[in-house]
């Protein structure tokens, strides 16, 4: 049985990609803020990804139940904006950077070493969820792009880190998703209905989570590893 560690598995992609690697036969452990169901193939922890120390407890509950870890999902993450940067209270970047940087960051950290270590590092997959302000500057969400190309250069230097030992590292960068998120976008923009972002999208339509978390899964096979370094484009055609 393969195993996974997906962060942010409490909801949106993030759950998304704990149902459709468990349906796949893996064994997952999921960690959110927040407590989400478990069953024979998905245990979760309760936990913030800031803390590093909750990381390595994760992982460790992967080795402990099913004796090994092969992919790493980081999906947690936060959205603020909805002003100029010169008007982006300190805060709101440091929340921004330690959320969706750092935890990804700590989530790298806590698995690579434990995958390097296992049976099989030639099948082992670390994957960053990223966004499409990871490749774009997005009107009044400059410090959320600057943490978003933050994920696409930390992918990008993992991949070069673990050149040759059969681990790889790639981003997934949705477009505009059904979640949770995709509402506080539109709180930001002070817009009623999110399906106004459509007209960003060439399938013009918002995406479903379980169509990213099926390109997520295809990132954790071992047959992903081709996209090594890379940035998997899962956004229907954005365009900002």
């Amino acid at each position: 049985m393969r195993v996974a560690l997906v962060t942010g598995a409490a909801g949106g992609i993030g759950s998304a990609t704990v149902r459709a690697l468990a349906a796949q036969g893996f064994g997952v452990v999921g960690l959110d803020l927040k407590q989400a169901p478990e069953d024979d193939r998905v245990a979760h922890v309760v936990g913030d990804v800031r803390d590093r120390a909750v990381l390595d407890r994760a992982v460790a509950v992967a080795v402990d139940r099913w004796g090994r870890l092969d992919a790493a999902v980081a999906a947690a993450a936060v959205i603020a904006g909805g002003r100029p940067l010169w008007e982006t209270p300190d805060a709101e970047l440091t929340e921004l950077l330690d959320v969706d940087v750092r935890g990804v960051w700590n989530t790298a950290a806590a698995a690579v070493p434990v995958m390097l270590a296992g049976p099989d590092p030639s099948g082992c997959r670390f994957v960053a969820v990223a966004s499409a302000a990871g490749s774009y500057g997005l009107f009044h969400l400059g410090a959320y792009t600057t943490a978003k190309h933050a994920v696409v250069g930390l992918v990008r230097g993992l991949a070069t880190d673990l050149v040759a030992t059969g681990v790889t590292a790639v981003a997934v960068s949705p477009g505009s998703t059904r979640t949770a998120m995709l509402d506080a976008t539109a709180e930001l923009y002070g817009v009623p209905d999110p399906q106004v972002f459509t007209s960003n999208q060439l399938l013009r339509r918002v995406l479903e989570p379980e169509e990213v978390a099926a390109t997520i899964a295809f990132c954790c096979s071992v047959e992903g590893g081709v996209l090594n370094g890379g940035v998997v484009h899962a956004d229907g055609g954005f365009r900002p």
